[in-house]
């Protein structure tokens, strides 16, 4: 069975603090629902500096799913690490991982957009060196010993769940992240399918003599929709996936590679492309065979601003009539 995801941002392209906090209530709601019938992943992510409400605290939302479910796990792709307090960190995902047993994967991205630095008051051209800092602080404090921090001795409490350490995965697209996680040990999430970064992270760990794996993203990734009528739901809600695949595209330099770069200009185009699919609940099937076991189905409920009862009706025809028959059902 293919790991079967729910990816939430949340983001709205006219937010409001009500309809935000409808959208926050469904999102933890769905994640349960989606925790009782057998879903594997909650995925949500960190963005600051916005106009339509993209998520900024994923911990703090991690910290909600995880508190209301039993079983499914919370990734967070990426955290931008650079942008937290090292030691305070530790402290809140040492909290989570207690809390959750164990069910929370951090993904520790360095961003690519200067004004979240600059929103947060710190350097974009010093970002490789306060990752540097916040990655080996948190693999000291997770010892629970006492360790050297900014010229003083400090000790972090209380000691994660998960030994040695919580789950911790370094997130990029560049040798430098590739370099940074086989120097610490730590397993490589490449920002898009890249097999060369794979191997030169590998020639490195070696060189190193670390441990360590990649996570690599499918060759072709896909956000889905579920839908009885894919057509209609393309007319009617086609604009809100074009509004999260234009943000992102603002949002990324010329030769940025992501798994989810759209250059599409409109919902005819995205459709096209191919990264942003509504589909039936036997297109999806199809394409659970298609992938194959080791790779992903994504939904994306409430993408773009989507209405959480169009939202709520994809989640049951994936939960309902997909999953059931990827488990041999």
């Amino acid at each position: 069975m293919p790991v079967t995801v729910l990816r939430f941002n949340l983001a709205d392209p006219d937010p409001s603090p009500a309809s935000l906090a409808a959208r926050y209530r469904a999102a933890v709601e769905m994640a349960v629902f989606a925790d009782e019938r057998g879903l594997t992943t909650v995925q949500t992510e960190e963005h600051h500096a916005t106009d339509n409400g993209w998520m900024p605290a994923p911990l703090a939302f991690a910290g909600a799913v995880l508190g209301a479910t039993r079983r499914i796990t919370v990734t967070v792709s990426a955290l931008i690490t650079p942008l937290y307090d090292p030691l305070r960190l530790a402290e809140e995902i040492a909290v989570l991982d207690l809390l959750s047993e164990g069910r929370l994967l951090t993904v520790a991205g360095i961003g690519y957009r200067p004004e979240e630095y600059a929103a947060h008051g710190r350097d974009w051209q010093w970002r490789g060196k306060l990752q540097d800092e916040v990655l080996g602080t948190l693999l000291a404090a997770w010892t629970g010993e006492p360790f050297r921090y900014r010229g003083r001795t400090v000790r972090i409490t209380p000691r994660p769940y998960t030994q040695p350490h919580p789950l911790l995965l370094v997130g990029g697209a560049s040798r430098a992240a590739a370099r940074r996680a086989a120097r610490l040990g730590l397993p490589l999430f490449p920002s898009a399918h890249l097999p060369e970064l794979e191997a030169y992270y590998h020639a490195r760990r070696a060189a190193y003599g670390t441990e360590g794996w990649v996570l690599q993203p499918a060759e072709r990734t896909c956000l889905l929709h579920v839908s009885e009528d894919p057509d209609r739901a393309w007319a009617r809600y086609g604009g809100h996936l074009l509004h999260e695949a234009r943000t992102y595209a603002s949002w990324q330099a010329a030769g940025a590679r992501s798994a989810v770069r759209s250059a599409a200009e409109d919902a005819a185009a995205l459709r096209r492309e191919g990264i942003y699919r509504i589909v039936t609940p036997e297109e999806c099937v199809r394409l659970a065979a298609e992938a194959g076991p080791s790779e992903s189905l994504i939904l994306h409920p409430l993408c773009g601003g989507m209405p959480v009862d169009e939202g709520w009706r994809s989640v049951h025809l994936f939960a309902e009539q997909v999953v059931p028959r990827l488990a041999g059902g």
